[in-house]
Order: structure tokens, then sequence, then C-alpha cells
């Protein structure tokens, strides 16, 4: 019997863990993976309240050996499910607890093309308000036509002196009033019925070639390119128990109690509109002193 089991072991679910093991409560995380979610792939971590500059590696194994120090539990093996009577069961054994938090992410949607994963870090992000800084006075390009493609490429005309907006159908599915703003910015410039084809570099990104509908191609030279196609949560698992949306991601109506009682959840595996780092250790943190106050009462 553990007082809360964690499922995942990124930013929020290792920070649920060092606040409630400073609570003096029996913990168990469980991480399919490695710790650290997707922050680890992170080269420098900038826009993190008190610490100028570090890497997500860093940063992921700093906060793992801080919840370790603490006397913390943690199990490298996948949860296939979780029963009704918190009973957490993986391929190895069943484990069961008064509490439990989900805090297993999300996964970037990728374009499945060569090049991409060496490049990330290294021109390629997936966050425009994460990495942008890096690109002041650059070219960039974003790819996607909803509301995150739009945003970020609004966000990015504010620093980058260049950029493109490639999208693969020749209509926006987001929001008008973005879909003005982009229009409207004289250095974005829009590439409708295209798709990236190519990514193009030696040790870095230097350009893409993007294919029009009609099979025209051409191709440009940017120093980033920020991907923004969506992101698939991993919540596959917690169907039966909780109640999640038509994308996947947790309901949270106050953003910590799920639809079942005790079942907590952090990060950006729940609905929610940014997904940054500081928000998922602030989950984390309000997930678990939510969880040992509701035990204790």
């Amino acid at each position: 019997m553990y007082d809360i089991i964690i499922v995942g072991a990124g930013p929020a679910g290792m920070t649920a863990a060092l606040y409630a093991k400073r609570a003096n409560k029996k913990v168990l995380i469980f991480e399919s993976k490695t710790y650290g979610g997707q922050i680890v792939n992170t080269p420098v971590i900038e826009n993190y309240p008190g610490i100028p500059d570090i890497s997500g590696f860093d940063y992921a194994t700093n906060l793992y050996n801080q919840i370790i120090s603490l006397g913390c539990e943690i199990k490298f093996e996948p949860v296939i499910r979780i029963e009704d009577d918190l009973t957490v069961i993986t391929p190895k054994n069943k484990y069961v607890a008064k509490s439990i938090i989900i805090a297993t992410g999300a996964e970037n949607r990728k374009l499945k093309l060569e090049n991409e994963e060496k490049f990330i870090g290294k021109g390629i992000s997936y966050c425009a308000t994460c990495d942008g800084n890096f690109y002041k006075n650059k070219t960039v390009a974003v790819n996607g036509g909803g509301n995150t493609a739009l945003e970020d490429a609004i966000y990015l005309s504010n620093i980058a002196k260049k950029v493109y907006l490639i999208h693969r159908r020749d209509e926006f599915r987001g929001e008008n009033k973005y879909i003005e703003d982009v229009r409207n910015k004289n250095n974005i410039e829009l590439i409708l019925k295209s798709t990236i084809t190519k990514i193009i570099g030696d040790n870095k990104l230097k350009s893409i070639e993007i294919t029009s509908i009609d099979n025209k191609k051409q191709q440009i030279e940017v120093d980033g390119l920020f991907i923004a196609i969506g992101q698939t949560p991993n919540n596959e698992v917690f169907k039966n128990i909780i109640d999640v949306s038509k994308e996947g991601y947790i309901i949270s109506e106050d953003g910590v109690h799920t639809t079942k009682k005790n079942i907590y959840v952090a990060g950006d595996t729940r609905i929610k509109d940014l997904r940054q780092l500081t928000t998922a250790v602030s989950d984390g943190a309000i997930a678990a002193t939510t969880a040992i106050k509701e035990m204790e009462d």
C-alpha cells in the first residue's frame, strides 16, 4: 500500500513526488521510458525562473537525484491499467494506492522525415515560446494550420527577421482573429497547399524542401523550423477509469481533480492552455498537496 502512486516521471510527476516525500508520504513513481519526459531533449532552458540557463537533461537529472535522495521509489515499468479500487497494474505486478497522480505528459507529433530527430535542438523545435529567442533576427519556418501554428508564427514574427508559415491546406483551422493577425504581419509569408518533404543540413538545419499539392518543389533556407502539428497525450490506458476529451487529454474542471475520486492529474496530459516547464512543475506541486490534504481530511 502506497500513499501516492505517480504515473510519469517528467517534471510534473517528479515535482509531485518531491512535495509528497517532503510531507513524509510513501510514494512510488512509474515511468515507461526514462525520467525527464520531453524536457531532456531541450539543449538549453532559458525561461525557467531563477535559472538563467540549464540543459533539459541536467535539469531533469537534478530533479531525479533530488527525489531519490529523499527516498522516493521509482520503477521503470509501464502502467497498463488502473482498477476502480486504485490498484495499479503493470506487466510485472499489482500495486495499491490511497491516491494516484497521472502525469504522463504528451508527445509532439512529428513529420517523420529524415534528419528530424537528428536536428532537434539544432534548428528543429516544437515550442516557439521555449526556443524562439534563439532565432532573433533570423529566418524561421512554422509548419501547421491550427491555433498553435498561427500563434507561433505571430510570436516568432516579433523576434525573427522572416517567418514562413507552411500549411498543407488552402485554409487555416484556427480562429479568425489569429488568421487576421498573421495576414497583417509584413514579415510572415504564407506557403499554402504545401508540405515539407525534406529537412536538409549537415550538423544542423540549413534548409527545407517544400512540395506543393501539384508536385512543384522549392527549397528555402531557414535557421529554424517550428513544427506545430499537434500533440498526442498518453492517456489511452486510463479511459476505463477517468474521462478524457476527444483529443485524448484528461478532463479536469479545476486543473487537478479528475472525474474519479482520489485520482489527480498534473502537467501536459490534461486539458490546459499553456504547456511549459513552469506550468508542469506548478501542476505537480498542486496535485501532490491537494492529494495529501484530502487524504488527511
